[in-house]
């Protein structure tokens, strides 16, 4: 069983994705660490969010999906997309943050991506061949044939509107000012195959908006879905980020 005194880890996932990337990383923190993953809303089996789809609205509703747990004392896991929405919620200085884990995050500030990029993936909603072919893009890393299985679902349950608000909307918003609020110690994860956002991505655009001497952390071969691709060192690089908040 969990330390009493042990954070709870809450991680939010990628878009088109759902909170059941985060099974073996999970699974390899247990039985020290409880990893609560939640589905974020227009994802995986959760409905279309109350608020809307802006950061900030992503970022209430994880601050009421904590409140209902219940939780004094916990860790942001952000990836992907979920980083950026990590980063919005972490900016409001809620009680009981002990600090901010972000994976391949979309940066602060508006998300690289040309006109051409962002309409192709706004026409490949709903197509499964269109699933597959993202998949191969953005892993490094062979994945088993049940996780591409389980990728390709999440991404044609993702809804419609959840889709494009945050190709149009939320990949675009910009919350730099938000970011000095930020305090609680940070580490940015990566991997060095990712053909989304780069390690150098990071460095340039989220690194300098986190509290001084944040690292980044680089898993070799690994591609974008970093908990997929490399469950076991993004546990370890978790437990000792954990680790380090009690020294």
């Amino acid at each position: 069983m969990p330390s009493s005194a042990a954070p709870t880890f809450i991680c939010l996932h990628y878009w088109a994705g759902s909170g059941r990337e985060w099974a073996a990383v999970a699974a390899a923190l247990a039985p020290d660490y409880t990893c609560l993953t939640p589905d974020l809303g227009g994802f995986g089996g959760a409905p279309a969010p109350a608020g809307g789809y802006s950061v900030q609205a992503y970022a209430e509703a994880v601050g009421a999906f904590i409140r209902e747990q219940g939780l004094s004392s916990y860790i942001l896991v952000g990836h992907s997309m979920g980083g950026k929405i990590a980063l919005a919620f972490a900016a409001q200085q809620p009680a009981g943050l002990r600090g901010l884990a972000l994976l391949s995050p979309s940066p602060p500030s508006p998300e690289p991506m040309t006109d051409e990029e962002r309409l192709a993936s706004l026409h490949a909603y709903g197509n499964p061949h269109a699933a597959a072919r993202t998949l191969a893009h953005i892993t490094a890393r062979p994945l088993s044939e049940a996780l591409q299985t389980q990728v390709i679902e999440d991404n044609l349950r993702t809804t419609h509107a959840a889709w494009d608000a945050w190709l149009l909307h939320g990949s675009r918003e910009n919350i730099l000012t938000q970011m000095p609020l930020i305090t609680v110690p940070a580490v940015v994860i990566a991997g060095d195959a990712d053909a989304v956002m780069s390690p150098s991505l990071h460095g340039l655009e989220t690194l300098p908006h986190l509290p001084p001497n944040t690292p980044l952390e680089i898993i070799g071969g690994a591609g974008h879905l970093l908990p997929l691709e490399a469950p076991q060192e993004v546990a370890a690089l978790l437990r000792e980020f954990a680790e380090s908040l009690e020294r």
